[in-house]
């Protein structure tokens, strides 16, 4: 079992990965679905306002100090290589680093950024609308899954 700063980092690698996946899967499971159910430039509206919203210090706290976390659990799984727990450790932060934090920066922030600048009551967005329901939601499939399965790389590693 792993111990000392290295367990105390694992831990909160376990808890920072498992709430970013919560909040992605709620992002799947209703947020997008009650959005895509609103009228386009309803939808778009709500949507911009969230997107601003999330760029706010508890949220970026919590996914950019995720990412950080795994990084540095991915260079001390490295160096310790091959100790108990360091196979999951690399996996865990494979996982995160590449299907939350990579997609989230290649994926879903274009999307993002593109909404951002559209008039909500244009045909532009209405236009957009589905398509960036549907991208956006699919890829966050994806963030939630890493993220889920990076958590559980990590309580893996504990064991």
């Amino acid at each position: 079992m792993t111990e000392g700063p290295y367990f105390v980092l694992t831990v909160l690698g376990v808890l920072g990965t498992g709430l970013v996946a919560g909040v992605f899967c709620g992002f799947s499971a209703f947020v997008m679905k009650g959005l895509a159910a609103l009228p386009p430039a309803r939808g778009v509206a709500a949507m911009q306002a969230i997107n601003a919203a999330a760029v706010r210090p508890a949220f970026m706290a919590l996914f950019l100090g995720s990412t950080v976390l795994c990084a540095a659990l991915t260079v001390v799984a490295s160096v310790r290589w091959p100790t108990e727990g360091a196979v999951e450790s690399l996996v865990g932060g494979a996982l995160y680093l590449l299907g939350s934090f990579g997609l989230t920066a290649v994926a879903n922030v274009p999307r993002n950024d593109a909404l951002a600048g559209l008039d909500p009551e244009g045909a532009e967005a209405s236009a957009y609308w589905p398509s960036y329901v549907r991208a956006w939601t699919a890829w966050n499939h994806v963030r939630t899954v890493a993220s889920a399965g990076a958590a559980t790389a990590y309580l893996l590693a504990l064991t």
